[in-house]
């Protein structure tokens, strides 16, 4: 109880496979097991909550980072602007957080230094060349934060040509 760890399932009500796709079928199954994607943990008394996505985590330098804690940590920093956190590959370290936030009062340079000031490990905390001004974020139909959108356009920022910021 109380220990956070990957929901898998099982029992006559999962899923049985994707449809004529066989390899990403034995990719979401350990045995008879069908692997969530979902974070979670039982309390006390046996109750099961979902905590977060997998797809919600990036592994930097083999740590699982979850982008949830990183993005908590941004709002309290720039108050509850709307900020997304995604990875983006790195040749080093795996993966790198990317931040697009929306608060237009405030520099990614002064966002860098009030995430450094928190007690995030050092390994999560996103480099200052990664961390974006957006004048929105990206969201589905539905409302939601579109999560392969918010790591497209992480991706362009980071491939733009920018300005020298200081340090």
């Amino acid at each position: 109880p109380g220990q956070e760890g990957m929901l898998l399932v099982k029992g006559p009500n999962r899923m049985l496979g994707y449809l004529n796709q066989p390899e990403r079928t034995a990719q979401v199954f350990h045995g008879d097991w069908y692997i969530t994607g979902d974070m979670a943990k039982v309390d006390e008394d046996g109750f099961l909550a979902i905590t977060d996505r997998l797809s919600r985590f990036s592994k930097v330098g083999g740590e699982m980072v979850p982008h949830l804690l990183v993005e908590e940590l941004i709002s309290k920093a720039c108050g509850d602007a709307p900020c997304a956190v995604t990875g983006l590959p790195d040749e080093r370290k795996g993966e790198r957080l990317a931040v697009l936030y929306t608060d237009p009062t405030i520099t990614p340079e002064e966002l860098w230094r009030r995430l450094s000031e928190t007690n995030l490990p050092k390994l999560w905390l996103p480099k200052l060349e990664n961390i974006h001004h957006v004048e929105e974020l990206p969201v589905l139909g539905t409302g939601k934060l579109d999560l392969r959108g918010v790591r497209t356009r992480a991706l362009e920022l980071a491939s733009a040509p920018s300005e020298p910021r200081a340090q």
